[in-house]
């Protein structure tokens, strides 16, 4: 096994060993990221010189006897949304073209803190407004769409060029390419993961999380980001539970005592019949496991895409109002007529959403005081050529490809509460089905052991074969 195929906690444990060094840890990612690199292109940003200099830094420091942690010298790959101090933050626009970053954001300090070392900034759709990342390939089939808008970063974990990554999840945007790539993506409660350094698509709904090739990896990223920083308002001082300094699950694939809730309506309509059938018999794995399974019903689902709509958009156009007015020509066209189409909204429109929002988050609450997770699928169908702009469902109703891959993923924006994505197969044509599980706010250790205790009962390591030339 090469070391770049190791998953963080395997890595981290051959570290502490002295059976792999973090030079040769970086050393085996940037090689793997220069071959899959010119089919995949998931980096706007290779920072080669800046992650050796960081894996030597851990080398000496841990043969010192200073070992910061599970993280120290792990290759990580960050959405180029993140701030990095000296490098670019580019958004993947031309808007952002020459952009310097002059401070680290929050989690990139936490995570040098803790001893990572960045291989590169990766691609997003432009500002995060989109759910495919066209710049950046499938990590399993060339020809299909990665995902977003975390594209790059769920691609760059699932070729092996990243131990783990950070993206954003405003919509889905962490568990949308989590699912479509077969890697592991947690968007936390909100509040949990500070923001600040990080550019924002829309406030009131935006999450920073990370991507990952298992859970267990996902509980040790989030145990070094988690925390309060009042340079971020949203930022909230979490309990213990959500926010200590080790999230694993632990080996047990017990789950005697855990209530998954599974939804009667909205998450099951419209949903591929293969992607039905693996995330119910993964639901069903579950039950062997010790759960017991619970019929839910999703309250208020007829506003759901109208209130995530109505704040995502007047707040993303918001944000841009200068930049939209000095060059608008630098924008490309869809995220160009969609901060437009924000100018157009009203404020009685916003706030309408926003008591709709309110409204749901309550409807939530109460819905979880009966279960522990709510399991689902992910996405209603796997990863699309790319350039396909549309699907038709077996009733004949045609939905786009970006409210299709929103639908499921932004309940949990709206509510602010935990979501993880989790692989649980293949469909026919060999592409990755993800199942979601969701829970209360900052129930991070039910999703996270719900969700660990599934993976052991497989295979999946979250690595996708090698692309074709």
């Amino acid at each position: 096994m090469e070391p770049y195929e190791l998953t963080v906690a395997e890595a981290a444990g051959a570290v502490r060993d002295r059976l792999v060094s973090p030079v040769e840890l970086v050393d085996s990612s940037l090689a793997r990221l220069a071959r899959v690199e010119p089919r995949l292109k998931a980096f706007t940003t290779v920072t080669a010189d800046r992650a050796r200099d960081a894996a030597r830094r851990a080398e000496n420091e841990i043969a010192r006897g200073r070992h910061r942690g599970a993280l120290h010298g792990m290759p990580v790959g960050l959405k180029d949304l993140i701030d990095v101090a000296g490098t670019a933050t580019t958004a993947s626009s031309r808007v952002r073209a020459g952009h310097q970053a002059r401070a680290d954001s929050t989690v990139a300090a936490r995570l040098a803190s803790a001893g990572a070392a960045l291989v590169g900034k990766t691609h997003t759709h432009e500002f995060a407004y989109g759910l495919t990342t066209p710049q950046t390939a499938n990590a399993w089939n060339a020809d299909r769409v990665a995902g977003g808008s975390s594209g790059g970063s769920a691609v760059a974990v699932a070729a092996g060029a990243a131990a783990f990554a950070l993206g954003t999840d405003t919509g889905g945007s962490i568990r949308v390419p989590a699912a479509l790539n077969g890697v592991v993506g947690l968007k936390p409660t909100y509040g949990l993961v500070p923001r600040h350094g990080v550019t924002s698509l829309s406030w009131s709904l935006d999450h920073v999380g990370p991507l990952t090739r298992t859970v267990e990896d996902a509980a040790l990223v989030l145990a070094a980001l988690a925390g309060h920083d009042p340079r971020d308002p949203a930022s909230v001082a979490a309990p213990v539970a959500a926010a200590g300094t080790d999230h694993r699950p632990g080996p047990a694939t017990d789950l005697t005592g855990l209530r998954v809730g599974v939804p009667g309506n909205y998450y099951f309509d419209r949903v591929d019949p293969e992607v039905e059938s693996a995330v119910r018999r993964a639901i069903g794995r579950l039950e062997e496991l010790g759960a017991r399974l619970v019929d839910v019903e999703i309250p208020m689902t007829r506003y759901i895409r109208a209130a995530h709509w109505g704040l995502m958009v007047p707040e993303a156009s918001a944000y841009h109002e200068r930049t939209l007015r000095a060059v608008p020509d630098l924008y490309e066209a869809d995220i160009r007529v969609l901060l437009e189409a924000g100018e157009l909204m009203t404020a009685g429109d916003y706030l309408r959403a926003q008591r709709a929002r309110s409204l749901m988050g309550e409807a939530w609450r109460d819905m979880l005081e009966a279960v522990d997770v709510i399991a689902a699928p992910t996405v209603p169908l796997t990863a699309v050529e790319s350039g396909r702009t549309s699907v038709t469902w077996g009733d004949g109703s045609v939905e786009s490809v970006a409210d299709a891959y929103v639908r499921l993923s932004a309940p949990a924006n709206l509510t602010g509460v935990p979501a993880l994505s989790v692989p649980v197969g293949l469909d026919s044509a060999g592409l990755p089905i993800g199942m979601q599980l969701m829970g209360r706010p900052f129930g991070e250790a039910a999703v996270l052991r719900a969700g660990h205790a599934y993976e052991r009962t497989g295979t999946a390591r979250g690595l996708a074969p090698d692309p074709a030339p």
